[in-house]
């Protein structure tokens, strides 16, 4: 009989005691999801390890799920947008299971299904083979350097149309990730046999082989979202049998780097219409002789918008912290806004954190004319409203050279 689900807030600091052996729990450990500390003999205490996601070792599984109740959608959100400005909401459908697995297999499913719903899409791929007749071009330097003298088989290269392509690779590779994963419904499991068959002919990845490059294109566009999917779970999830032949699924990721990643992507986009230009990781230097383009102490500043002669005019930094029991945001954060003003001449910075509301707080910095805006990003209120606030944030945020001036003078 398998055993409930333990469910974990990746704030949790009590965790949860489980029933597990040794191997159960170094598997558990070794995904990075959850601390483990021996309670009693086959007693562990569970812990979140700053990561969110699922684990299945065995028959236990484990989840941690966000703080601010983020579900599955809105985190498969999160990380297609980081990647691909194009990936909206909508081309998901997490939230059918309270389980993560069945959700991300449905999620999958759907995703794939809708891709290839008016056939597998084809193209030309280059080949080079060893042949006893002609096809193609004839490569004079290969054969006479491992065949001289031998006419036969013959060097070529030639353009085959056919399925097996960079494409069906990423979807084929995690339809059969998803198929790794233990314990699926009868009912998915079918569904993502049905479209594995539907894929024959295409080259199947080495589990843990890194995904094919793929550039979109008009032929591919009705793959793109499922190839979106399809990279975040090859990206993230893992399917294998354990050293003590315990089969271990994972779906981890770090909820600071996603939050970093799509604050950063959605900015980037929300700016693109100010006149100048944004910049992820600029790369700054605190102390020494010169400009902030040299010296020492190095910083990297989350997002910083430039002017059209290239000088910093706005500052912003993403965190995926929580305020303090009063209220207060980390002191830290406000010490590393304020060295990157400085060093910068930067009057304002926006430290977007992760949180409920929408009021943002300007903190004035005392003997300069410097403020920080602590400004909440709701992640639980539907994918379109975040991007309208990260939209309003990057207007309020240039003023003087606002989005609605650029439009005008365009």
């Amino acid at each position: 009989m398998s055993r409930q689900p333990i469910r974990l807030d990746e704030l949790d600091t009590v965790g949860a005691v489980a029933q597990l052996s040794t191997d159960e729990a170094r598997a558990l450990v070794a995904t990075d999801l959850v601390e483990a500390r021996p309670e009693s003999p086959g007693s562990w205490r569970l812990l979140p390890n700053g990561r969110v996601g699922a684990v299945r070792v065995g028959d236990v599984q484990v989840e941690v799920r966000p703080k601010e109740k983020v579900g599955l959608a809105h985190l498969l959100f999160l990380l297609g947008y980081a990647t691909d400005q194009g990936f909206r909401p909508e081309l998901v459908h997490g939230e059918e299971d309270d389980d993560l697995w069945p959700a991300l297999a449905h999620s999958l499913v759907q995703s794939v299904t809708r891709a290839l719903s008016h056939g597998v899409v084809q193209d030309y791929r280059t080949t080079d083979e060893a042949l006893r007749t002609i096809r193609g071009r004839i490569r004079f330097d290969d054969q006479i350097r491992s065949r001289p003298g031998t006419l036969m088989p013959i060097e070529v290269t030639f353009d085959d149309f056919s399925v097996d392509t960079a494409e069906n690779r990423i979807l084929r590779a995690a339809l059969r990730a998803m198929l790794r994963v233990p314990r699926l419904g009868d009912d998915v499991r079918r569904r993502l046999l049905h479209l594995d068959g539907r894929l024959d002919g295409v080259t199947v990845l080495p589990a843990g082989a890194p995904a094919p490059n793929w550039v979109p294109s008009r032929l591919n566009e009705r793959y793109q979202p499922a190839l979106r999917l399809a990279e975040i779970v090859l990206r993230h999830g893992s399917a294998k049998t354990g050293e003590s032949g315990i089969q271990v699924a994972s779906f981890v990721v770090v909820m600071w780097k996603v939050f970093e990643d799509f604050v950063t992507a959605a900015l980037t986009e929300a700016l693109a219409k100010v006149p100048g230009r944004t910049q992820a990781q600029l790369q700054a230097y605190l102390a020494g002789s010169g400009d902030w383009q040299r010296g020492t102490v190095p910083m990297n500043v989350d997002v910083v918008h430039r002017d059209a002669k290239g000088r910093p005019v706005v500052v912003f930094d993403a965190k995926y912290k929580v305020a303090s029991a009063t209220g207060q945001y980390a002191n830290a954060d406000h010490y590393q806004m304020l060295a990157y003003c400085t060093a910068l001449e930067v009057p304002r910075a926006w430290l977007i954190y992760a949180g409920g509301g929408d009021t943002a707080r300007v903190r004035k910095i005392k003997n300069t004319g410097i403020d920080v805006v602590e400004c909440p990003l709701d992640l639980s209120r539907a994918p379109a409203q975040i991007l309208e606030r990260v939209q309003l944030i990057a207007m309020i945020a240039t003023p003087d050279i606002s989005i609605g001036r650029a439009n005008k003078g365009s």
